[in-house]
């Protein structure tokens, strides 16, 4: 790698870094309670993933699992009067959105025969589901969506390179960063 390579990558981390420490204090100011510091820590949390998977194409299971731990957590202090049904629904919309990224996962490898999205992302998708309502829900994936498309594109033509049907490009470093965005707004929006 060459020096000045090396130092805007580490101008990039930095960057990053202080992104996603002001997302966790943001996350606090908004909701001043515990939905504030679970927020916090899903900021750091999606900050952790979406950099894990930019380096190594792959979200490790403990940063989905205690995402979907923190969730839970999130969705039982949303109603402390019903805390068993806010965990309920939100295992519900978890399993959903799942299920959604698994059948896109393999009708794609049935149709193209090879991966599309791993199983990382499919864990994501449930961390997705049981932190944001439905509208957020598909607001987190539509910013991911677009968010990819757009760098790939923009990365490719800054490399003069073309478009390539077996191109690949780590999601979750998309769709972590949005499951904070959606929430933010979310509680902001509707929990204020």
């Amino acid at each position: 790698m060459a020096p000045h390579a090396g130092r805007h990558a580490r101008i990039a981390r930095t960057a990053f870094a202080i992104v996603v420490a002001a997302a966790a204090v943001a996350s606090v100011v908004a909701a001043p309670d515990a939905r504030g510091m679970l927020g916090g820590f899903l900021a750091l949390l999606m900050g952790a993933i979406a950099l894990y998977d930019a380096r190594h194409f792959i979200i490790p299971n403990e940063f989905n699992g205690a995402a979907l731990v923190m969730a839970l957590a999130h969705a039982a202090v949303l109603d402390p009067g019903a805390p068993a049904e806010q965990i309920a629904l939100a295992l519900a919309r978890g399993a959903a959105t799942a299920g959604v990224f698994l059948a896109i996962k393999l009708a794609y490898r049935a149709m193209r025969g090879r991966e599309g999205i791993g199983m990382g992302d499919v864990k994501l998708a449930a961390v997705a589901g049981a932190w944001l309502d439905w509208f957020a829900i598909l607001v987190a994936v539509e910013l991911a969506v677009l968010a990819a498309l757009g760098a790939h594109l923009l990365r490719l033509a800054l490399r003069r390179r073309p478009l390539r049907a077996a191109g690949a490009l780590p999601f979750g470093l998309y769709l972590a960063p949005a499951i904070w965005v959606a929430w933010f707004v979310q509680t902001v929006v509707l929990w204020m």
